[in-house]
C-alpha cells in the first residue's frame, strides 16, 4: 500500500483475532457496497434491490465521515448525503455538484477529506476498482441472489483478506439471504498483531 496514502487518512477498528483477543488496527480507507452474485452492484445507475436494513447500516457507518464517489453514483442520489462530506470524482473540469466537493482523481479526493476518519468509497464500479488497491477494510452486504446488472464490484482475492464479521440475514419480502460481512486486509492484521 503506498505510504503517502496510508498516512493520509488513518482510523482505528477493533478486530477480533483468532477468537482470543482484540487489537487495534490502523487503516486508511474503507469500501462499502451491496454486492449480489457475480459481483453485480446495479443496473442503469440504480440499485436492483430494496433492503431497508442495508440502508440503515450504510447510514450508520458513513454518517459523520467523508463519502467518495464517482459522477454517476452522485447523479443517482436525490441530494448530497446529509451529515457527510460528499466528494465527487470526475474528469470534467466544469462539473458542478451542489453540496459536494469535486476531485479529479481518487488521490485528490482523499487529500480533500476533512471529516473524521475513515473515509468511505461508495461507488460506482470504476471507483471501487481504483480504490480497492488502497482499501484496508471492505464493508460488504453480500446478497445470495442473481441479478442482471451492468455495474460490478471488482473481483478481489479473498486469500488476501480476513472475514472478521459475518451477520446473516434473510429478506422475507424478496426471498433471498444476504449477509453483512466485514473484511480486513490480511497484511494489516498481521502487522497489528505484531504490534499488540
Amino acid at each position: 500500500m503506498p505510504h503517502h496514502l496510508e498516512t493520509t487518512i488513518m482510523c482505528t477498528i477493533s478486530a477480533k483475532s483468532d477468537g482470543k483477543h482484540f487489537f487495534t488496527l490502523v487503516f486508511p480507507l474503507a469500501l462499502i457496497a451491496a454486492v449480489a452474485r457475480r459481483g453485480v452492484i446495479g443496473r442503469n445507475n440504480t440499485l436492483l434491490w430494496q433492503l431497508p436494513e442495508d440502508l440503515r447500516r450504510f447510514k450508520a457507518l458513513t454518517t459523520g465521515h467523508a463519502v467518495i464517489m464517482g459522477r454517476k453514483t452522485w447523479e443517482s442520489l436525490p441530494q448530497a448525503l446529509p451529515q457527510r462530506q460528499n466528494i465527487v470524482i470526475t474528469r470534467n473540469s466544469d462539473y458542478r455538484a451542489t453540496g459536494a466537493e469535486i476531485a479529479r482523481s481518487l488521490k485528490e479526493a482523499i487529500r480533500k477529506v476533512t471529516m473524521p476518519e475513515p473515509a468511505f468509497c461508495i461507488g460506482g464500479g470504476e471507483i471501487y476498482q481504483q480504490a480497492l488497491e488502497y482499501a484496508a477494510v471492505l464493508y460488504l452486504t453480500e446478497i445470495d441472489a442473481n441479478f442482471d446488472g451492468d455495474a460490478f464490484f471488482p473481483d478481489f482475492d479473498k486469500s488476501l483478506w480476513r472475514l472478521i464479521a459475518n451477520e446473516p440475514r434473510f429478506s422475507e419480502k424478496d426471498g433471498f439471504s444476504y449477509a453483512f460481512n466485514t473484511y480486513v486486509r490480511q497484511s494489516l492484521l498481521e502487522s497489528a498483531r505484531q504490534r499488540s
